[in-house]
């Protein structure tokens, strides 16, 4: 009789294997759902950011609009002039967005978002590689999920999306290629889309996988094949910066070229939210402290103490090869964090977070596994009812003193909750902790990305639409606007589809006297500065409330 392999619960093989397939696709669904959610609701709700933001999304649209197809997609331009901050591949992505879905707020965000999305279900994968075991891979998927400021920073139609994908994807890819060479020209793709949305940080991930090969899998470096395949990944992305140096006059200079694969960074995000407001005087002291105090605590905030146990466990672990990845991952990061210790380079903390979802992820593992008359950490149990408190103080903040809507304090109540309860169940002993930390957090952040606060820079800059529908009723198109503002704004740019040029007020008043033709926005300080006419300044009502006066001189 024929017989059938069968395993000790008395199932085959082909079904545990079945069964484990049908669990890896529960898992897959589940976490990308959850990230949809968090990072596509109420996407486009609120306007494009300064810096960044309006200039990724202006320089898209001029791809968009462009007539030269092929010429805008791979020499892309600002304004008519050669765009030479970034790599083209988000503002790509974000012309082929617009091409489907028409120019919007939600379009603009809408590619990074997906591959934040993404990165999700990569740390998931990783984890996989790494820990084997699932349990462990799916904290450091969740943990990763419900850290605010991945999924901020990810909602924005800036590189940080793209970047964390593109880098879990290679280190996933390195993982993997060391059981089949294969994944190297997966690999070398991954490298390739980096160089292509943020050239530096390429070099980084390179020196991150390198160390970890050579101290982990060394006959790797020195295998032909794998070689090959990082450099046929790569091929593309080198290509786009040789056409650059060839089609740019401009890069006959070494110093341009470096440049350009250095990038811009993305911290406009926060300096101009910040240096903006202070230096035009419209930010208190107690809001400019709040503001700072929010933007810092959301790095560390709830997973610190978590991660910070992971990183001791990891430093025990040198012998396997997660301890290995994670420690070169966050050794190399620290190193250059402290090395270059500046706001400009705030990418290089947010790209150390899946590292750190890792650790945190093994070490909840760890303590789920504790055996019964073994204690949780004390610290963790205080830490959780430390920030139970501090949630519950800012809702009552924003509840009675500082009452702007109701969205804040059922945020910061649902924070208070969650952390509570968590401090409860880890003093009884209790397991439970884990999905009830996960599915609080998970609320509290989708509460915060449905208010109109997720993007809290926004409160301490002036609303720029009504501005720039002043702007687009009153000027011929492609006409060149002068302003009195204090920096530039580029959202200002994108909505009112003009260019707005920051002038002091010495140059503002030699356009007016001498030029002919000649658009003038200013703030009423400096139309009394320029002793602007009443007659050439713009009457209407609907613009009555504003701080700007639009002024026109033309012959």
């Amino acid at each position: 009789m024929p017989s059938h392999p069968t395993s000790i619960w008395r199932r085959s093989p082909n079904k545990l294997r079945q069964s484990e397939i049908w669990l890896e696709c529960f898992y897959f669904t589940s976490l990308f759902l959850a990230a949809l959610i968090l990072f596509l609701v109420n996407l486009g709700n609120l306007p494009l950011l300064d810096s960044n933001e309006g200039t990724v999304a202006q320089v898209a649209k001029e791809i968009y609009q462009g007539s030269d197809a092929l010429s805008n997609w791979i020499f892309p331009t600002l304004w008519g002039e050669p765009y030479l901050a970034q790599p083209p591949l988000v503002h790509d992505l974000i012309a082929i967005a617009y091409k489907l879905g028409g120019v919007s707020e939600f379009t603009t965000r809408l590619p990074g978002a997906l591959l934040a999305a993404s990165s999700v279900i990569f740390v998931y994968n990783i984890g996989r590689e790494i820990f084997i075991a699932r349990f462990p891979a799916l904290c450091s998927a969740l943990v990763y999920l419900t850290c605010l400021p991945v999924v901020r920073f990810g909602r924005l139609a800036m590189s940080d999306g793209p970047l964390l994908c593109f880098e879990l994807l290679t280190i996933w890819a390195i993982l993997r290629s060391r059981r089949d060479l294969k994944w190297s020209l997966v690999a070398g793709i991954g490298l390739g889309l980096i160089g292509l949305t943020q050239g530096i940080v390429s070099l980084q991930i390179l020196a991150i996988v390198g160390g970890f090969l050579w101290w982990d899998t060394p006959r790797l470096l020195t295998s032909p094949y794998f070689l090959r395949g990082l450099i046929l990944g790569v091929t593309p992305g080198l290509g786009w910066y040789i056409c650059q140096w060839f089609h740019y006059y401009e890069f006959q200079s070494t110093e341009s070229f470096i440049s350009l694969f250095l990038g811009q960074s993305s911290s406009g995000l926060e300096l101009n939210a910040i240096e903006g407001p202070i230096s035009a005087g419209n930010l208190d002291a107690n809001l400019s402290l709040q503001y700072f105090l929010t933007q810092s605590l959301q790095y560390i905030v709830p997973w610190f103490m978590v991660a910070g146990a992971g990183l001791k466990l990891a430093s025990r672990n040198v012998h396997w090869g997660w301890g290995k990845l994670v420690v070169v991952w966050i050794g190399f990061y620290l190193t250059l964090i402290f090395l270059t210790f500046n706001w400009d380079y705030y990418w290089s903390i947010l790209l150390i977070y899946p590292a750190l979802a890792l650790v945190a992820g093994i070490q909840l593992d760890l303590i789920r596994n504790l055996p019964s008359y073994a204690d949780y950490p004390r610290l963790l149990t205080y830490s959780f009812a430390l920030m139970a408190a501090l949630s519950a103080f800012a809702g009552l903040h924003w509840g009675i003193r500082n009452y702007i809507d109701f969205y804040l304090p059922f945020v910061c109540g649902s924070l208070a909750i969650t952390f509570a309860a968590t401090a409860i169940v880890l003093a009884q002993q209790e397991k439970q902790f884990i999905p009830l930390l996960f599915w609080g957090l998970f609320v509290s952040i989708f509460l915060l990305m449905v208010s109109p606060h997720w993007i809290w820079e926004l409160k301490s800059v002036e609303p720029v639409k009504p501005i720039a529908e002043l702007i687009r009723q009153h000027t011929p198109e492609n006409q060149v606007i002068y302003t009195s503002m204090v920096q530039e704004r580029s959202s200002l740019d994108f909505y009112s589809d003009r260019q707005v040029v920051v002038q002091k007020t010495d140059d503002l008043k030699d356009r007016w006297q001498h030029d002919r033709n000649v658009y003038l926005l200013l703030d009423s300080q400096a139309v009394k500065d320029l002793q602007i006419p009443l007659e050439k300044t713009i009457k209407d009502s609907q613009f009555d409330s504003l701080n700007w006066i639009l002024a026109i001189k033309k012959y």
